[in-house]
């Protein structure tokens, strides 16, 4: 009797150490597996972190270049910003301490400010609508969009939160209201009424925020000389002719693009829509490292003494 007690005892006590070790293992394996998971998330950060500084570093080389652009320019009798100037030259990626960094850079003034198309005294201005309606009319998007742009922008001089255009926005989940005024940045767009992200993605690149004075028609993209004035968007040979010009030889004054040959039934009205010269750019610096990546996008105000101010900044 007493060697069976004896027995289970060690059967007890066996299968205690057996499950203490058990235990322990556990507690062992979930240390380590915390502990790689911790190191693996904090690589990860340093890996974020590296990729954001080398993003900053090509903004810091857009700024450069636009600079050195601007101290050039006060050398030239007739200063002008162009596709060959050094800031619009396409960049390959560049290797940098470890990652990679790419670069562009595009002039705003290349596009059509949609915000213009309500005046300072909010007002509707008809020829900025005209353009941007022909504009989406080259690219084939539906121009009754536009309506959703403009009570958007337009401010709500009844001061009626839940008024005006607003019952579609509050209706929504999660709700909010029409800014009623103009939009700061692009990414606007993408919370209005019937704009997608595909139809977003269409226009986005032809639109602009930035108050130019004019449309630079060296730089500008043929969709959008097409949306300057109705004689334009029925003739492509008239586009394409301005295209092939600065190609040849960039517009130095905007008297050299109304002295061009079959413009001179609209040269008259294309003499207020363009211009030479671009003040707002947009920097676009990517920063990659060990598998993580960032997106900077820094639109600035460049002066003639080649100073950039900051107008708004994004990161992805």
């Amino acid at each position: 009797m007493v060697t069976r007690l004896k027995k289970n005892e060690r059967g007890v006590a066996l299968l205690a150490v057996l499950l203490g070790i058990a235990l322990m293992t556990l507690v062992v394996v979930d240390f380590a597996m915390t502990s790689g998971l911790g190191f693996v998330e904090a690589a990860n950060q340093a890996n974020e972190l590296r990729a954001a500084y080398l993003a900053r570093s090509a903004i810091a080389i857009g700024l450069g270049l636009l600079a050195a652009d601007a101290r050039s320019d006060t050398q030239s009798s007739s200063p002008t910003d162009t596709l060959s100037d050094v800031w619009a030259m396409p960049f390959p990626p560049m290797p940098l301490e470890g990652g990679t960094v790419t670069l562009s850079i595009v002039d705003e003034a290349r596009k059509l400010n949609i915000n213009s198309m309500i005046g300072q005294n909010g007002a509707v201005n008809a020829g900025q609508v005209g353009k941007i309606q022909r504009l989406f009319t080259v690219l084939d998007v539906n121009v009754d969009l536009i309506q959703g742009i403009l009570d958007w922008i337009t401010p709500n001089s009844s001061g009626d939160i839940g008024g005006g255009t607003a019952e579609y926005y509050l209706g929504l989940r999660p709700p909010y209201q029409p800014r009623y005024g103009p939009m700061p940045t692009i990414a606007d767009l993408q919370m209005v009424e019937g704009f997608n992200e595909s139809i977003f993605n269409r226009v986005s690149p032809f639109l602009s925020v930035m108050p130019e004075a004019a449309v630079n028609a060296n730089t500008a993209a043929p969709q959008v000389l097409a949306a300057l004035e109705p004689e334009l968007t029925e003739d492509q040979k008239l586009v394409e002719e301005i295209v092939e010009a600065r190609a040849i030889r960039p517009f130095g004054a905007t008297t050299d693009i109304m002295n061009l040959p079959d413009l001179a039934n609209v040269a008259q009205k294309l003499s207020t829509d363009v211009g030479v010269k671009s003040t707002f750019f947009t920097i676009t610096g990517t920063g990659t490292y060990a598998g993580a990546r960032k997106i900077i996008t820094a639109t600035v105000h460049r002066e003639s003494t080649g100073i950039s101010t900051l107008a708004a900044w994004h990161e992805d």
